[in-house]
């Protein structure tokens, strides 16, 4: 798991000015709340007095109230009040949290979990179409999962699936002259992208079919930006095409929350939404049936400990982007974060650890690497 990238903490409608909201990304908590300007803000959940969760208080005047002794936090992480000291007393320069880069899209909040300045972020995916005429998007679909975020990334960079996973996708292997066609794979500015032609049969269910019926070809690509996030654009037909988001949050080794924004040009009615949700939900579960049971449970440490074929050439690529981004040194030892846990309170280090020292929790163990690795990424 790395740091330095955008993840999704909560849907709009679960972050409040009324209530904190508490997520768990990569293994760490964190609280979620609104000002009185409505300005959501996302903070390490650690209060730096005692420890207690700010997710477990309340929200009062643009502030986060921890329960155990009533200290107030801002939506930039600096404690405002200590009640014990008087409501007047200055609280200390040290008393502060992790207070975290926001942007509000799609329904979803994201935070920039890293502590890159600004001008070094890499950016949040754009959805481009999101709003556009001829373009209808259906209601923002979550849900949590039991496997590990690269599992479910590296599925959808996987065209031989398809064909066995998904039978409305192609027909089971079931032709003799089946084999995936080759496609090539190319960078984006954060990520990879492949495109393939596949044979697909037709739609038998009242939905789709209304798209098409007979079997035909379909023209699927996927790609990557960062770590956990995927698109998957797929033209059905020459004028029907569906575009498919998905902002993965990783809770921890084992779990992780899927935030899923489906785009289409055809079928526009609202009426359709349902139906249209209905199908795509019928679809990951027949990946989450077969990823729950994947052993081991996080990708292979060597590649050698697979049989990878040319189909697997996204993946491969998904793989080299990762080890980039653990040269750089934002890859998390989750070993020794679990390790520790219990005896030591972690938080993801902000940008504002750039600009001032002396903070109370200790920032995240990260991956060693090498000098000269660290280099060449750069």
């Amino acid at each position: 798991m790395y740091i330095n990238f955008w993840y999704p903490m909560a849907r709009s409608d679960e972050a409040k000015a009324d209530e904190p909201f508490r997520t768990e990304v990569m293994g760490l908590k964190f609280v979620v709340f609104r000002d009185k300007e409505g300005q959501a803000h996302v903070l390490s959940d650690t209060c730096v007095h005692r420890g207690g969760s700010l997710s477990k208080g309340w929200v009062k005047d643009g502030c986060v109230i921890c329960p155990y002794h009533g200290w107030r936090f801002n939506g930039d992480g600096k404690c405002a009040t200590i009640p014990s000291i008087g409501y007047d007393g200055k609280p200390p320069a040290r008393a502060k949290v992790d207070s975290y880069p926001v942007q509000e899209k799609y329904g979803i909040v994201f935070a920039f979990l890293g502590d890159l300045p600004e001008q070094e972020r890499p950016p949040l995916f754009e959805i481009e179409e999101y709003d556009q005429e001829g373009w209808r998007a259906n209601k923002l679909l979550v849900f949590d999962v039991d496997y590990h975020y690269e599992r479910s990334i590296e599925n959808g960079l996987d065209p031989a699936h398809n064909e066995f996973v998904h039978p409305t996708h192609g027909f089971s292997g079931q032709k003799p002259n089946y084999q995936v066609r080759d496609f090539d794979v190319e960078d984006l500015s954060h990520g990879c992208w492949f495109s393939v032609v596949m044979d697909s049969s037709g739609y038998k269910d009242d939905t789709m079919s209304k798209v098409r019926k007979s079997d035909g070809q379909t023209t699927a690509g996927s790609g990557t930006h960062g770590p956990n996030i995927m698109m998957t654009l797929i033209d059905i037909t020459e004028s029907s095409s569906l575009h498919q988001y998905v902002y993965e949050a990783p809770i921890d080794d084992n779990r992780t929350k899927i935030y899923f924004i489906n785009m289409r040009n055809f079928l526009l009615d609202p009426e359709m939404d349902d139906r249209i949700n209905e199908r795509n939900m019928l679809v990951a579960h027949q990946d989450i049936d077969l990823l729950t049971y994947l052993n081991p449970v996080r990708t292979p440490s060597s590649n050698t400990k697979e049989i990878l074929m040319p189909s697997d050439r996204c993946v491969l690529r998904y793989r080299e982007w990762l080890k980039l981004w653990e040269n750089k040194g934002w890859r998390i030892d989750m070993n020794e974060l679990k390790a520790k846990q219990g005896d030591v309170a972690f938080a993801i280090p902000s940008p504002q650890r750039r600009l001032s020292g002396n903070w109370v929790l200790d920032p995240v163990p990260l991956m060693p690497f090498a000098h000269e690795d660290r280099k060449a990424a750069e």
